[in-house]
């Protein structure tokens, strides 16, 4: 009989258990954790009786448990429901249902199945599976920062090298009197043998490095000036251009002089160096390429440029020859041309600053005037341009790092200052301040780790920027000489 009324109704209830018996009570809104926790009573007349006091007017409430709040938890993260659990005899889901809702809230099931499903309080192996939340991308913790099939883990990585540290001031000042503050003149140069050449007024002089001993090369005389000064790559000959457009070549060691070649009408400004042939480039807007070991002036002339030469230089392997001019022009040039074989127009003022990158061939780099600001970086291979930045100011240098992959520049208006950048992202490694006009000459050890420059402030300042080749561990503070001031004449 109890049977035929259980399956009547729907449930399927325990023996000794009818419907009457079972009721889902709440507490009252009056009660303080009326909103915390919900109760189940489940009674018998068996269980009443024996709980409940004769002299109670009411039935006594038998609870199983008390449930505690699940609105601030992470139910999400539990597999409750991995899989479907086939209904039973006797409409097991309908009391699962009531049972879910008096537990969890009415709207629990919404975000687990849809509708039709099987319960998702079916007991199975699944139950309470803690379900890792994975980070957002853009959280510190995140294990994509690595990735689970990586094959590393946090503990292997290495943490990020700490940036370089350049020292901020020049570790020796010479003074240079009547160092001219002229863009397009190029008078400091620092041989492989280690002596500084510096041309002051009209006349050239020689600084040891080793023992700071100052030697007069030559003087030109009161109708000339020095213009330009460049070593050979040997260091044993030294060419300086004049005001008069005249080339001459001295020997350095026994101060005498070698050959003097014409050819230029005005002054020769720039010089430049490769195996065998020395280039001169003019205020007449003109390459002249002289030989020694020929007795003519000049072997060829590369007329492309539009107004005076201001900048030149060699590539490492002598095949390629950069010039930049006061006409905004880039041009490249090849051993046999007598045309260049490109024409780079992006730069919107005069280019004096031309450095090519002895880590990679055909990478050459370029800085422009006050009215450009900008360092360009070229392929010479097909002319395209690499990367540009805006430096700020005036870009009166370029010289690239032999030691390590980065590249020193000197500025003019408006600071006045000297960068480090590392290549190829160009994060700025160290900005430099002393001078107090533009920094126009620059110039590197022999072995790549101190720079020179010189400005209008006539002075020289030599800096420690870059690390050794063997241990490029931070440059320290201390350098080859002793700090102070001394005159290079």
């Amino acid at each position: 009989m109890e049977s035929s009324q259980r399956r009547k109704s729907g449930l399927n209830l325990p023996a000794g258990m009818n419907e009457t018996s079972l009721r889902l009570e709440t507490s009252s809104p009056s009660s303080p954790c009326s909103s915390s926790f919900r109760s189940i009573s489940i009674s018998s007349p068996r269980m009443i009786s024996s709980l409940s006091s004769p002299s109670s007017s009411k039935s006594t409430i038998c609870s199983d448990r008390f449930i505690p709040c699940r609105s601030s938890s992470r139910l999400h993260t539990f597999g409750l429901m991995e899989k479907e659990s086939p209904a039973k005899e006797g409409g097991n889901e309908a009391y699962c249902r009531i049972l879910k809702s008096e537990l969890f809230g009415s709207d629990f099931g919404s975000c687990f199945s849809p509708a039709g499903q099987g319960s998702p309080m079916s007991p199975n192996k699944n139950m309470l599976r803690f379900k890792t939340e994975h980070s957002g991308p853009n959280s510190p913790y995140s294990p994509s920062i690595l990735g689970h099939d990586s094959g590393f883990s946090s503990e292997a990585s290495t943490p990020p090298k700490p940036p370089r540290k350049v020292p901020k001031t020049p570790h020796k000042v010479l003074d240079a009197p009547s160092l001219q503050d002229d863009f397009y003149l190029n008078l400091v140069d620092w041989s492989s043998q280690n002596v500084l050449a510096v041309g002051l007024g009209t006349c050239v002089y020689l600084w040891t490095a080793s023992n700071s001993k100052v030697t007069k090369l030559c003087d030109l005389g009161p109708n000339d000036s020095v213009c330009a000064v460049q070593w050979t790559r040997e260091g044993s000959y030294i060419s300086i251009g004049t005001n008069l457009g005249q080339v001459q070549v001295w020997d350095g060691t026994q101060c005498k002089k070698v050959r003097t070649m014409g050819g230029h009408q005005t002054r020769t400004g720039v010089l430049a160096w490769n195996s065998r042939i020395l280039s001169s480039g003019s205020r007449d807007r003109h390459i002249l390429q002289h030989d020694l070991r020929v007795s003519s002036d000049y072997v060829s002339k590369l007329v492309g440029h539009k107004s005076e030469v201001c900048g030149l230089k060699w590539s490492h392997d002598d095949r390629e020859l950069a010039s930049g001019g006061n006409d905004n022009q880039l041009l490249v040039w090849n051993q046999h041309s007598q045309q260049p074989i490109l024409k780079l127009t992006e730069h919107t003022a005069a280019v004096k600053a031309i450095a090519w990158s002895p880590h990679q061939s055909n990478l050459l780099a370029s800085g422009g005037g006050t009215a450009d600001r900008c360092i360009r970086f070229w392929n010479t291979t097909n002319g395209h341009q690499l990367n540009n930045i805006d430096t700020g100011s005036q870009v009166c240098n370029l010289s690239w790092s032999k030691n390590v992959n980065e590249i020193v520049s000197t500025h003019g208006y408006s600071q006045n200052q000297i960068m480090v950048w590392k290549y190829p992202s160009m994060a700025k490694v160290a900005t430099l301040t002393g001078h107090s006009f533009r920094v126009l000459y620059l110039a590197m050890s022999p072995d790549g780790q101190t720079i020179v420059t010189g400005a209008g402030d006539e002075t020289l300042r030599f800096w420690n920027v870059f690390p050794s080749v063997k241990t490029p561990t931070p440059v320290k503070d201390t350098g080859l000489w002793s700090l102070g001031r001394t005159y290079i004449r």
